[in-house]
């Protein structure tokens, strides 16, 4: 290792005349022109020095701490501090109380101290002035680097971001300075657009993460929207399999309403969405009345359906069910007299007319079976049914749809059940529906649905439970299988503390899970 020794000039001639001394004397002539003569200019030059020991850097004295450490806790605060005061001042000597640099780097964050530039961020009304210093901001985005250090730099010390959420534009900051990620559901989006304007790739991918690890059927509509604008394919694509499986919720929730016009017709032109032709064209509906109260139009059926414009046409109208038309979208005032009369002859003339509405009923999804017994059998003294829990648990690899189990019916011929099934996540119930199934008496499988599918998240386990009534013995299952392989999906099963009337791993009830993936 070398470390670096400044030495002036006459310095080092001092040193030389030294030396000289040791070996002849000195000439007297010309030691007093010497002491009469000027010394130069002084200017440094650098030499090196070798040595053995080698340097050690701040984090090697002190290593990073545990987050249960004073030291870490000390910034955490900082932290917290900062994030609403900008204008705090560190005690003396701060720099020594944190080793490494990233520790000391995120004492700047939000800090007015050697703050070089300030950004006014927030629409008007709803600004807020934050502190920033241009050399951290360069290196964690491109963006920044450009604005203070490119061909076209401006030397502004103030600088207006109106299209930036304040609290958005703080986790970015918080990001750069600190390396921390702190996304909550009520600012992701805004992050998201923050960190794509500045090009911070790292954070955008965080909240993309967030975003889909928080997606149901509540917000899909949404954020199909916003991935689009966002270009995130990925974020997309698991948008439209929350829509396509659980299209009733998604086409029901608020969030469809705020949707654009090229979002609404993409849904509504959708092949896969497994939903009820009524439900789709109610949705359309509701979004055309919000449309009007967003463009200040008033609210009658001929400006929803100016709103709705060609994408009233995408609306399979006659694959509806003729009560669901007749009781529903010929009553709405929506259709004209002759598109009303047309469909009506669709349902029930020999001679269809010609229709501008698409005709062709959607395909929806294809439901998957997952069989987890390997046989099925029946004896005269098992399988009753008095009001007792048949319950399995099981985890997935992939994020699935829950949309019913197959159960086993009559092994005495022909009979009726009154089914409760009934599905939870650590004790929560997330979905649940009485039913009744006509069983021919065969050791065949019937479907019990829920109203709508449940999402089911991976690698966690799930309690599948029903309660059966009937009078007569039925079927069971034998030789279970503990994991079974369905598609791309691999599902496990294990014993529930909630079954009472014998299900378990290797034998018993609830044969199949019926599902969208």
């Amino acid at each position: 290792m070398h470390c670096k020794l400044w030495l002036s000039l006459a310095e080092k001639e001092t040193v030389k005349n030294r030396s000289k001394k040791s070996s002849k004397k000195t000439n007297p002539s010309s030691s007093s022109s010497n002491s009469s003569s000027k010394l130069p200019p002084v200017c440094y030059e650098i030499i090196t020095l070798k040595t053995k020991k080698k340097k050690k850097m701040a984090a090697d004295i002190f290593p990073r701490k545990k987050p249960a450490s004073s030291s870490s806790s000390t910034v955490q605060q900082h932290h917290q501090q900062n994030l609403s005061n900008n204008n705090l001042i560190p005690a003396p000597n701060w720099q020594g109380l944190y080793p490494t640099i990233r520790e000391r780097n995120a004492v700047m964050f939000n800090n007015d101290l050697m703050a070089d530039v300030h950004f006014v961020v927030g629409p008007p009304g709803g600004t807020q002035r934050l502190p920033g210093h241009k050399y951290v901001l360069a290196v964690g985005s491109s963006v920044f680097h450009a604005m203070f250090y490119g061909e076209l730099a401006e030397d502004k010390d103030e600088i207006r971001i109106p299209d930036v959420d304040p609290a958005a534009f703080l986790a970015m900051l918080k990001y750069i300075y600190c390396d921390e990620i702190d996304l909550a559901a009520d600012t992701v989006l805004a992050t998201l657009y923050a960190a794509k304007k500045y090009i911070v790739p790292h954070l955008a991918r965080a909240c993309v993460n967030f975003l889909e690890t928080s997606l149901s059927a509540k917000n899909a509509c949404v954020l199909l929207s916003q991935s689009c604008l966002f270009e995130e394919p990925d974020l997309t694509q698991r948008c439209w399999e929350v829509i396509d499986a659980q299209a009733e919720l998604a086409l029901k929730s608020e969030g469809f309403c705020d949707i654009d016009f090229q979002t609404l017709e993409s849904i509504l032109r959708r092949e896969t969405l497994n939903a009820k032709e009524i439900v789709v064209f109610e949705a359309a509906l509701n979004w055309a009345e919000v449309e009007c109260q967003r463009q200040d139009l008033a609210l009658s059926i001929e400006n929803k359906r100016k709103v709705l414009g060609k994408a009233l046409y995408l609306i399979r109208i006659p694959t509806m069910a003729l009560d669901d038309f007749a009781n529903g979208a010929a009553q709405s005032g929506v259709l004209t007299l002759n598109e009303t009369n047309d469909i009506f002859l669709w349902y029930t003339a020999a001679k269809k007319p010609e229709l501008q509405f698409v005709s062709k009923a959607r395909k929806g999804l294809v439901p998957q079976r997952c069989h987890r017994f390997q046989s099925c059998a029946y004896r005269s003294n098992q399988w009753r049914y008095r009001g007792r829990c048949d319950s399995i648990q099981f985890a997935v690899d992939k994020r699935v749809f829950i949309a019913g189990f197959g159960l086993y019916g009559s092994s005495c011929g022909s009979a009726e059940y009154s089914a409760k099934i009934e599905l939870k996540r650590q004790g929560v119930v997330l979905g649940q529906n009485l039913s009744k199934y006509f069983s021919d008496g065969s050791s065949s499988t019937f479907p019990v649905w829920f109203e709508y599918p449940v999402q089911i998240e991976p690698d966690t386990f799930y309690t599948a439970s029903v309660i059966l009534d009937g009078n007569e013995l039925s079927y069971f299952g034998q030789e279970g299988m503990t994991e079974v392989q369905c598609g791309k999906v691999t599902v496990q099963f294990q014993c529930s503390s909630d079954s009472t009337n014998g299900t378990g791993v290797q034998g018993g009830q609830i044969p199949e899970l019926i599902f969208y993936a």
